[in-house]
């Protein structure tokens, strides 16, 4: 990609083929684009006012960029020859390629090899729009605008692509690309490529595929070097839309948790709608990344308020003031307006911008992550917004005069508009529209900025390729306890035995109760594989009899008591981002409580216990209902030696599960009390 910067700001365009490449000619027409545009059909003799070309041979020279609007047959020799003439790149338009099965999969590898050196941006896609020099390499309609400077947007969608840059909420887009089928040209090298251009403040994806997670964690990481924030909406969390994904792009939609997991971990905030991504986009465009999710909130409406508070997530506030600011206030505004935050400063000085700049003076003495006013402006066609201005600038002011990050926010979309949005982001405002997308775009600053806060990650794990085909070698419970043990994770004191009388002996010498298990049975309780707490000859010696027909030996446990709670911890492999870890509520109810998270490798303490802290059992590693506290630290200490044993060889364990991990009260430790590994036996 090292001549990817002449492809991207062409200053000479080729445009192959009819209706498609006519308007690519139009719309960088449009654009007001400066280079030379060279129109290349076979048969006709003009386009748009231009003489057309009849070859790549018959140019008047090597284009910048080229977009080839032809069947897929014919793309591959015009690239041939473009490559040849080292022209700067091109856009591949056709589909039919490894979306279309075997035949198209076979032609987009003699795509790859027509190409050679030369970068290639599809196929199977709409193409690149630069709205800093006007360049429209696109065979459609799109409504954006020249702009100095703005956010980049990389789409796996060129439908979703067109479709945002018909947005009128006021986002600039400096450029817009859409991936395709990403032959060479993938999601890591935009983002890579965007985030080292000076015009690009913010990058915004959609995502169907996370093809690459390490390179896409290297690129994210240069990203946040230079400064350019990164906000994604991945779609294909539900199996439907995983399966649509793959009948789409014949590429697998990856885990959503892990989707997540590696978004937290890089410091990609995740939106789950495009009026959230606009939103999010438009607020770190202006803004950039905030320090924190503490708001001052004021609107004239109670009501507007209460939406407000009742919209946010986990990570905003709006903190109450401080005696000293309260009195400030309580000074400054009239007699009937409470001084508080949310602050209701209802209509008494409604257009008087004096009276209002004081007013959100006041309140934003106290320092906050990012102050919001609540405006609802009246349609523009059939309303007068004038004495709106009051109100407007008196908050403005106050922003700059206090140095307090702003947001003008608007309850839903239809009443805030695009000429609003453009007005307050020359005075460093930013306009957000409705409550729930605008509140998503601000959650979305915070969760980058409290990433870039903390060290950069360390790169994920990734195994060899070949574990998914491995010969695997299962281990029953006592081969997988033995091995944890020596790891350093506690098992009970326990024999294998294979008939009643040695089970007896076992018990008698581990000392009663005990617990008796049927090696070599997967779900063992379903099955009446495990009988626990017996306390004496008889019961084990009956245990044993009634599992005679599930298994050839037993192992016989000391029974564990004093636990206080029960985890699961697992190890299993994804085809996209290898090896994972897995923690969650344990027990013979984990299926049915799905109360898990995953981890990505390598991991640490800090993120284990952040893990731990946000399931739903949670609240019994720290005591509950007069229970004593779990031993958190042993539990934790625990988790990091699956995870080393992981990370010191990551092809060695196919499949690990810990269920139950017991935890004891605070100071006693944890005990593995049932354990499943899957080895790869080379």
């Amino acid at each position: 990609m090292s001549n990817f910067e002449r492809f991207l700001k062409p200053h000479s365009i080729a445009a192959f083929g009819g209706a498609n490449a006519a308007e690519v000619i139009r719309q960088s027409d449009l654009m007001g684009y400066e280079g030379e545009i060279w129109p290349v059909h076979p048969q006709k003799t003009e386009i748009l006012g231009r003489k057309v070309y009849r070859s790549v041979a018959d140019l008047p020279g090597s284009p910048d960029a080229a977009y080839l609007g032809v069947n897929r047959n014919l793309t591959i020799d015009i690239v041939r020859e473009l490559a040849a003439r080292d022209a700067g790149g091109a856009v591949c338009y056709a589909t039919g390629f490894v979306e279309a099965g075997e035949e198209g999969a076979e032609l987009q590898r003699q795509l790859l090899d027509a190409s050679g050196d030369m970068p290639i941006i599809g196929p199977n896609c709409y193409g690149l729009l630069n709205y800093l020099n006007g360049a429209m390499l696109w065979p459609d309609q799109q409504g954006g605008q020249r702009v100095e400077e703005g956010v980049a947007i990389i789409t796996m969608s060129s439908n979703v692509g067109f479709n945002l840059t018909m947005q009128r909420r006021g986002l600039p887009v400096a450029y817009m690309v859409s991936l395709g089928n990403k032959l060479k040209f993938d999601l890591h090298d935009a983002i890579h490529t965007f985030a080292q251009q000076e015009g690009v403040t913010a990058i915004g994806l959609f995502l169907e595929t996370l093809p690459d997670p390490k390179a896409f964690q290297e690129a994210v990481n240069v990203a946040r070097e230079l400064g350019k924030p990164i906000v994604a909406m991945k779609v294909g969390r539900s199996e439907v839309a995983q399966k649509m994904v793959v009948s789409h792009t014949a590429s697998l939609a990856g885990s959503d948790d892990l989707v997540n997991a590696l978004f937290e971990r890089v410091g990609v905030a995740r939106v789950n709608s495009l009026e959230a991504l606009i939103e999010a986009l438009k607020v770190l465009h202006v803004l950039g990344p905030l320090k924190g999710g503490r708001i001052a909130a004021g609107s004239t409406s109670g009501g507007d308020l209460t939406l407000l508070a009742d919209g946010m997530g986990p990570g905003l506030s709006m903190p109450p003031l401080s005696e000293k600011v309260t009195k400030h206030l309580r000074e400054t505004v009239h007699e009937r307006i409470v001084a508080a935050n949310p602050f209701d400063f209802q209509m008494f000085d409604w257009n008087d911008e004096e009276q209002n700049a004081k007013n959100f003076s006041a309140l934003l003495s106290q320092e906050f992550d990012i102050a919001v006013c609540v405006l609802d402006y009246p349609r523009s066609d059939r309303c007068d917004q004038s004495t709106w201005g009051g109100a407007e600038r008196g908050f403005v002011r106050a922003a700059k005069e206090t140095g307090t990050k702003a947001a003008i926010l608007s309850t839903f979309s239809d009443t805030i508009s695009e000429p609003v949005a453009a007005r307050l982001m020359k005075d460093g405002v930013v306009a957000l529209a409705g409550i729930d997308d605008g509140l998503a775009g601000i959650q979305a600053a915070v969760d980058v900025g409290a990433a870039w806060s903390q060290p950069v990650a360390s790169p994920i794990l990734k195994s060899s390729d070949q574990v998914q085909d491995v010969s695997v070698k299962v281990l029953d419970e006592a081969e997988s306890k033995a091995l944890l043990s020596r790891a350093g994770i506690p098992a009970p004191l326990s024999q294998v035995v294979h008939n009643p009388k040695e089970a007896v002996a076992a018990a008698e010498a581990l000392g009663y109760p005990v617990v008796v298990k049927a090696l070599g049975v997967a779900h063992k309780t379903d099955v009446g594989g495990v009988r626990i707490n017996l306390r004496d000859a008889d019961q084990v010696s009956a245990a044993v009899e009634v599992m005679s027909d599930l298994s050839e030996s037993y192992l016989i446990e000391k029974m564990v008591e004093g636990v206080v709670a029960e985890l699961i911890v697992g190890v299993a492999r994804d085809a996209q981002f290898g090896p994972y870890l897995l923690v969650g509520g344990g027990g013979i109810l984990v299926e049915l409580m799905k109360d898990t998270a995953s981890l990505l490798l390598p991991t640490t303490r800090e993120k284990v216990l952040h893990a731990l802290a946000q399931l739903k059992c949670a609240p019994l590693l720290n005591g509950f209902r007069g229970a004593p506290p779990a031993d958190l630290n042993a539990a934790v200490d625990a988790i990091l030696v699956v995870a080393n044993m992981v990370e010191s060889d990551p092809d060695s364990i196919v499949e690990l599960d810990i269920n139950p991990l017991m935890i004891l009260a605070e100071g006693q430790g944890v005990v593995a009390a049932d354990a499943l590994i899957r080895m790869n036996q080379n």
